[in-house]
């Protein structure tokens, strides 16, 4: 095990203390506009986003690289009578047809998603830059994209993450998918920073990028 793993892995245990979080707010509030059909939950710690998408009918495929998050979101999902599978490899995932939480446990720094798979991305609370490619080609046309992390007003608040190399500029989310129709977004400084971004793949989108 990496320490970086180790390290997520001593977080999401701790947390597992605590009760289940709700699923983050730019989900919840604009479920209305969301397309049916599979999502992908990247860096889906404990399941929060997954569990609340697979409540609500959506087939998921939920990914992270700590294998504690994955057995909370697991243990959750089982106690909720939500079907689990573990599937060993992003590779070996296929379009998601059937209800219930595919889990994965993957790097994501080495990940390769599956182009034109989902109607709808979730990533929350993790920023990697590279890979934002990925996500517009993973995209289905028509499909929706929800990312929502912290920028780097976060330095003015005694908790969080520090590390500005993991935190967004100020109107770097917005700039961040061109490819994509903006729907909604917003950049809020109070007790935190953080930025929200829903983009919708445009229906004409090439079916390979």
């Amino acid at each position: 095990m990496s320490s970086s793993e180790a390290q997520w892995d001593a977080k999401h245990s701790l947390a597992a203390k605590d009760a289940a979080e709700a699923p983050t707010g730019i989900l919840t509030e604009l479920w209305p506009l969301l397309p049916a059909g599979a999502a992908l939950d990247l860096a889906c710690g404990s399941g929060r986003n997954a569990i609340f998408l697979a409540e609500h009918g959506r087939p998921v495929t939920a990914v992270d690289w700590s294998s504690a998050a994955l057995g909370i979101l697991e243990e959750r999902a089982l106690g909720l009578k939500i079907p689990v599978r573990r599937i060993r490899a992003m590779g070996e995932v296929k379009q998601a047809t059937r209800l219930g939480i595919d889990v994965v446990q993957a790097d994501l720094e080495s990940t390769e998603l599956e182009v034109n798979g989902y109607f709808l991305i979730l990533c929350v609370r993790y920023l990697q830059r590279s890979l934002f490619p990925q996500i517009c080609r993973a995209l289905r046309p028509g499909g929706m994209l929800l990312f929502e992390t912290f920028t780097k007003a976060q330095l003015d608040f005694p908790s969080g993450p520090r590390d500005p190399a993991h935190l967004l500029d100020r109107g770097e989310l917005r700039r961040a998918f061109p490819e994509l129709e903006t729907v909604f977004y917003r950049e809020l400084r109070a007790e935190q920073g953080i930025a929200s971004l829903a983009a919708r793949k445009p229906q004409g989108s090439s079916r390979r990028q």
